[in-house]
């Protein structure tokens, strides 16, 4: 058979673009989308979709540019991550969460030709174009609108050119949309951690998106037409790629721009919600309401981020929520690792299936390998459970690197893996679970804290002499940042902890402050002066004790 080679007809570019098409057939007169009082069909998003796109390069938005979106889970934003890799462009969601500042470093660091600007959100994308140096090309701004909009955000102002329905309306139903070129073409740029001083664009692929989206599908068994209730943020990594991913099997996607647990109950009763997915501050949300009540019907949760503490997931699951955990970074487009139950797990005690539950577990089915190594040797640890390395992976829905930093690409892929800088163990049984974060990552309510970032603004105050930042586990947020500080000798007053926190929230997003400060008179240090941040979180911790006793 050496002659037969890939050919024109077999050989086409994997793109999750042809979800939404294949939907507006399939499920063309289904509801795709739920917002407040309105609903579309998918025979509907589609159309808005290719109009979109059309408009997109009516105005000069092609391959590889860049188009960004300040918007929370808005039907919009929705079709958004569609209509723009439609037009060629490459999509990148900003975090709606973080500063003027940051998203200005942002958008100029992605070289961004368009943003669309939800209403409520305009006054951030106004100042953050103001801190453009004056000789940047600044990106032209579109808004968007609902009925949450005020008289304010309903004029359009100087910088926005566009608003979203106009381009929807003028665009061409026949637009014959873009198919990647490749299917290596970039769809997606998404920003990790580190975004206030060195921004991490990790690009993804349309084949890598398309691996990612169906895996997921796959191993969270999700059937065809579910209903997903938004609570993760589509900004959060495409929404784990349920984005495309409700798309491809004719879902209801229940967009809502905020909520809280009375919010979430209403929700899934009104609608029937089958699924949902967040950090596990959701899962503490819905579990801890004092109204909360058994659900009518089961509702399945995807969480991942900070491993969900047992108690809550016994009290999740004791309402009717059946909760599957997962992990996965932002360089791997949805999860890669979820915790694959085993049937003859159901006969163990309760607090037995929580602690096996909050594993990190398996490789899903699209990844080629997933392991936990010594980083200095490559060579896989004992799997004991107890033996600690980095753990690394392999697989199609890998990111294709840092965009315009390839000296973090060459760091983060080495001998053919993906290093993601999470310390872990591997157990006997061939589980995986981790145990640390080398990058002192804090994942606070499913955001990405760096640590090092924290310590830089705290370094900035006059009165700190040494600052370390560490997780503190935190019983509704999952971990918090907690500050340990020396301060100088002389002063004529010491800052209050409320002071420090003041300080920090003028100068950074405010998820990022941290919610614990405690003074020291000098810090734990090795013998060539390195901070054993190893002591502080386990100080960290009995803080966190302590405070959750007086509760």
């Amino acid at each position: 058979m050496e002659h037969l080679k890939p050919n024109a007809a077999n050989n086409a570019p994997l793109t999750p673009l042809g979800f939404i098409e294949r939907a507006a057939t399939v499920y063309g007169d289904s509801a795709s989308i739920i917002y407040n009082q309105t609903g579309f069909t998918w025979a509907e998003t589609y159309r808005q979709c290719v109009k979109l796109a059309s408009s997109l390069n009516e105005l000069g938005i092609g391959r590889r540019d860049v188009v960004s979106v300040l918007a929370p889970n808005v039907p919009a934003l929705y079709e958004l991550h569609f209509a723009v890799p439609m037009a060629g462009a490459v999509l990148n969601t900003i975090n709606t969460r973080l500063d003027a500042r940051t998203v200005s470093v942002l958008l100029r660091h992605c070289e961004a030709k368009l943003v669309f600007v939800d209403c409520l959100l305009k006054q951030l994308a106004v100042e953050a174009l103001a801190l453009f140096p004056d000789n940047h090309q600044k990106p032209e701004l579109v808004l968007v609108t609902d009925e949450y909009e005020s008289e304010e955000a309903n004029s359009l102002g100087g910088l926005f050119s566009e608003r979203y329905e106009d381009l929807v309306g003028r665009g061409d139903a026949g637009f014959a949309w873009l198919m990647p070129e490749t299917e290596s073409d970039p769809i997606v740029l998404n920003y990790s951690s580190g975004t206030t001083s060195a921004p991490k664009g990790v690009v993804h692929s349309h084949r890598g998106t398309f691996i990612g989206t169906v895996d997921s599908l796959i191993d969270w068994s999700v059937p065809k037409q579910p209903v997903y209730l938004w609570t993760l943020p589509m900004f959060h990594a495409n929404g784990w790629t349920h984005t495309w991913g409700m798309a491809a099997v004719g879902g209801v996607n229940v967009c809502v721009r905020k909520f809280d647990a009375a919010a979430i109950y209403h929700l899934i009763e009104k609608h029937d919600v089958t699924h949902m997915s967040g950090a596990p501050v959701v899962l503490n949300m819905v579990s801890s309401f004092t109204d909360a009540r058994p659900l009518k019907r089961r509702v399945n949760v995807m969480t991942a981020g900070a491993p969900p503490p047992a108690a809550v997931l016994l009290r999740t699951e004791s309402l009717g929520f059946v909760v599957s955990h997962g992990y996965g970074l932002t360089e791997t487009a949805g999860h890669v690792v979820t915790c694959a139950w085993k049937p003859e797990w159901n006969q163990l005690p309760a607090s037995e299936r929580a602690r096996l539950k909050a594993r990190q577990g398996v490789r899903t089915l699209g990844v080629t390998k997933l392991d936990v190594v010594n980083p200095a040797t490559f060579a896989s640890v004992v799997r004991d459970g107890a033996t600690t390395g980095e753990i690394v992976l392999r697989g199609g829905s890998l990111m294709l690197g840092y965009f315009k930093d390839e000296d973090a690409t060459a760091k983060a892929i080495q001998n053919s893996w993906l290093f993601t800088g999470d310390v872990g163990v591997m157990h006997a049984d061939g589980y995986l679970e981790i145990k640390d974060r080398s990058k002192d990552v804090i994942i606070s309510g499913g955001e990405n804290i760096s640590s090092v970032e924290v310590e830089s603004v705290l370094y900035t105050h006059q009165a700190v002499s040494e600052a370390a930042v560490v997780a503190r586990p935190d019983g509704f947020w999952g971990e918090t940042p907690c500050a340990f500080l020396i301060l100088k000798t002389g002063l004529a007053k010491r800052p209050s902890e409320k002071e420090v926190m003041e300080y920090c929230r003028e100068r950074m997003p405010h998820y990022m402050v941290p919610k614990t400060v405690a003074f020291m008179e000098e810090l734990p240090k090795t013998s060539t002066g390195k901070v054993k941040k190893f002591v502080l979180r386990e100080m960290a911790r009995k803080i966190g004790k302590s405070k959750q006793s007086r509760l």
